[in-house]
């Protein structure tokens, strides 16, 4: 059943849902967090679904219905919300969720049921035996690389390391440590914290006492600023940088001035406005802009409302192929696995993070399009080129 839903904004986002869930030939289930610690990410991805909803609310035709679950950043309720959407609720396809623990809960019940999933956050999944799920996130290893190159101009030779003690902390860990070595940089810790932890001083203290040139670090949303704030109050002077984790208002009201300064990669949406004209991301991410400002009516700070905007336009190119390809009708086996080969054959769809091809045995389907470096400048991400 649906877990409890604790606040009015979040009351106001499922009240919005339903009154667009009307009877419809196409079902898309979310799964994200709506209360709990990760709440700071999972509303922006179910407010980005709203924008997405409004946007493109029919495929060929058919109306899509939209049903969303909060996990309370629980990722065995993530698992079983995703079951409850796939047996009770007959979706043809689930999305989310709000960190990687949770998402490799639902891909897990997908691969199951044999219903497709297209992720909002990274996966640790080999491809090979996970052919229901692919992801609109970025992968670690093409953004850290990014960072490690800005490291490496900047003349860092020695980085420590503090990040989640769960699978996004493995991830970004992972990713630095393949590429720093070849950037000729020593990763000299690997400090861990739990998303709900009060303070990371005891990690901090440890890194501070090694006298690394820069520190990386590997949280995501409002927990993601606690190595930040420590670094801050014991006075380290080198380079502190980020991941795509970070990118919310949420890291940037908590970091306060500690995070002013620090360098981060972002898919592009973040830097709409400064981007290029010839940018192929700028008009989707300004169209963005405006459908998230109509629905919301606020305008969007955040990368996280972006990726389940991209997750939907990958589902509508998908589901209109799908329909072509098979008389099957949606909520039966038949048009999920149409729906899955379509999904897995997207070529050069353009979203706001990147243009998006997919293939069997691959989770991503991004490329260097699908990234920038931008600096945390007085509350404002400023491109850097």
């Amino acid at each position: 059943m649906k877990l409890p839903i604790r606040s009015a904004a979040v009351a106001a986002i499922a009240l919005a849902f339903s009154a667009l869930a009307l009877a419809a030939d196409l079902k898309v289930g979310l799964n994200v967090s709506l209360s709990g610690p990760n709440s700071s990410i999972g509303i922006p991805y179910a407010k980005g679904m709203q924008a997405a909803l409004a946007y493109k609310g029919e495929v060929n035709g058919r109306k899509v219905q939209l049903i969303v679950l909060d996990d309370a950043s629980d990722p065995t309720a993530a698992g079983r919300n995703a079951r409850k959407l796939i047996e009770e609720d007959k979706v043809d396809v689930i999305m989310g969720a709000s960190g990687v623990p949770a998402s490799l809960a639902m891909a897990q019940a997908g691969k199951e049921a044999k219903v497709p999933m297209i992720g909002l956050s990274p996966l640790l999944l080999d491809a090979a035996d996970n052919a229901w799920v692919v992801t609109v996130a970025q992968p670690p290893q093409l953004m850290v690389d990014a960072v490690v190159e800005r490291m490496k101009r900047n003349g860092v030779k020695t980085v420590g390391y503090i990040g989640f003690s769960d699978a996004w902390g493995d991830l970004v860990y992972n990713a630095l440590s393949k590429a720093a070595e070849p950037a000729g940089i020593k990763v000299v810790s690997n400090e861990r914290y739990a998303r709900a932890d009060a303070s990371v001083t005891g990690q901090v203290l440890k890194i501070v006492s090694l006298h690394p040139d820069a520190v990386m670090t590997g949280g995501a949303g409002t927990p993601g600023a606690l190595p930040f704030l420590a670094l801050t109050e014991r006075g380290f002077k080198g380079g502190v940088y980020g991941q795509h984790g970070l990118i919310n208002p949420d890291f940037i009201r908590v970091a306060g001035a500690s995070g002013n300064g620090s360098l981060m990669p972002t898919g592009p949406i973040i830097v709409a406005e400064q981007l290029p004209a010839d940018y192929p991301t700028k008009k989707i991410g300004l169209d963005f802009r405006a459908a998230f400002q109509k629905v919301n009516n606020a305008p969007t700070t955040d990368a996280f409302s972006a990726y389940s905007f991209d997750a939907w336009l990958v589902f509508a190119d998908a589901a209109a192929r799908a329909a072509s390809a098979t008389k099957a009708e949606p909520g039966t086996p038949e048009f999920r696995l149409a729906l899955r080969d379509a999904i897995m054959s997207t070529k050069e769809v353009v979203g706001t993070h990147a243009v998006y091809s997919f293939k069997p045995g691959n989770l991503y389907g991004v490329d260097n399009r699908a990234r920038v470096i931008v600096k945390l400048d007085n509350g404002q991400w400023k491109l850097a080129p």
